[in-house]
């Protein structure tokens, strides 16, 4: 582990993961209304566009990302993550495996994965994850992960594993300080935030995470 308990202090702790078919507006604005508003963690999972395509968008909101010294991880595609200069890639439990992929990124790049289990988490956990993501906590439409793990598996998960852990699948505003208060170290929101005003979506959850720190 490169970084720690420290990798998700602060507004962090929120960490947005882009889906430009939930915001109905372009990768750069999501980020520009997002960044604006306090986000300093962000994925970038954007499915349906080519590899090319990813590369030129994410070139062209690092400027951006610098100016507000956000921590920037890409979803899956490790070549992309050390093309554009990533902080570090997020992985499915179907991608890569994590030995294989510290061989191919540096030891100053962050490795998440996705978790949906104990041992899925424990494993991640020893084979030397940055950080996991846990879920999904609760019923989600953006992405099918599986039956909602709930409250009391995010504070089994924390503790076994010592390594951050973002939680990850329907936080919403009303369900913050639960997960907060469960331990999680982060959590991870798309149609939270996407979904109707980027900046106020923001502002709300930075607040929630304030009042329960």
């Amino acid at each position: 582990m490169r970084q720690g308990r420290s990798l998700f202090k602060g507004a962090k702790a929120l960490y947005l993961i882009t889906d430009r078919a939930i915001a109905g507006i372009p990768l750069v604005e999501i980020v520009r209304q997002a960044v604006s508003a306090g986000v300093r963690t962000i994925q970038i999972r954007e499915k349906e566009l080519s590899k090319k395509e990813l590369v030129r968008e994410i070139i062209s909101i690092k400027p951006l990302l610098v100016k507000y010294k956000v921590l920037l991880i890409i979803n899956d595609y490790i070549d992309i993550a050390l093309a554009v200069d990533a902080a570090g890639v997020h992985l499915g439990q179907d991608d890569m495996p994590i030995k294989e992929a510290r061989k191919i990124m540096r030891n100053n790049k962050i490795i998440g994965i996705s978790t949906h289990t104990l041992k899925q988490a424990l494993d991640a956990q020893r084979a030397g994850a940055d950080y996991i993501g846990f879920g999904p906590m609760f019923h989600t439409m953006t992405k099918d992960a599986g039956k909602p793990k709930g409250i009391n598996a995010l504070r089994e998960i924390k503790r076994h594993i010592k390594i951050p852990v973002v939680a990850i699948g329907g936080i919403a505003i009303d369900n913050v300080s639960d997960v907060l208060n469960a331990g999680a170290d982060a959590m991870a929101v798309a149609s939270g935030i996407l979904k109707g005003d980027i900046r106020d979506n923001v502002g709300k959850f930075l607040r929630a995470i304030k009042l329960t720190s």
